[in-house]
């Protein structure tokens, strides 16, 4: 176990490698789109990214379990439905999203390397940890939830 494991809201990590995603596009090169083309893509990336944090933020509320990620011992039921059926973590992964969106918007090859840094801090500090817990509480179900669906896509 780690010190950094659960500490640092997610909400923080992703505006940290957001930044670090704006700092990245000062490196060239940079990749030239069509303002209306990169316009476009960026909206449907965060569009996708509201529709999976938003389902996965109402799938809890739902279910009426925890949507705090710093206390995932205190869920209360295993979400398995709605877009937790293809997705673990949609939540997690609305803010790659986000990020991926920023990176496209500042025309950055090198901010998906905020985006890859991002996925990897939360894979071991936030998802990891969250894992042991889930399958501490719900056992085998949990398992078998794993078995049947990805932790990010």
């Amino acid at each position: 176990m780690s010190y950094l494991e659960k500490k640092v809201p997610p909400v923080l990590v992703a505006v940290l490698f957001g930044l670090v995603v704006w700092a990245l596009a000062a490196v060239p090169p940079t990749i030239d789109l069509v303002e209306g083309l990169r316009l476009a893509i960026v909206l449907i990336i965060s569009l996708t990214a509201v529709l999976f944090g938003v389902s996965g933020l109402i799938g809890f509320l739902r279910a009426q379990t925890t949507v705090n990620p710093h206390r995932p011992e205190g869920a209360s039921r295993l979400v398995t439905s709605g877009v937790y059926r293809f997705t673990r973590n949609p939540m997690y992964l609305a803010l790659a999203l986000i990020l991926t969106a920023l990176a496209v918007w500042l025309e950055t090859p090198w901010g998906l390397l905020g985006v890859v840094g991002f996925i990897l801090y939360m894979s071991r500090f936030q998802i990891v940890p969250e894992e042991r817990a889930l399958t501490t509480l719900f056992g085998d179900e949990y398992l078998r939830y794993c078995a049947r669906v990805r932790r990010w896509i």
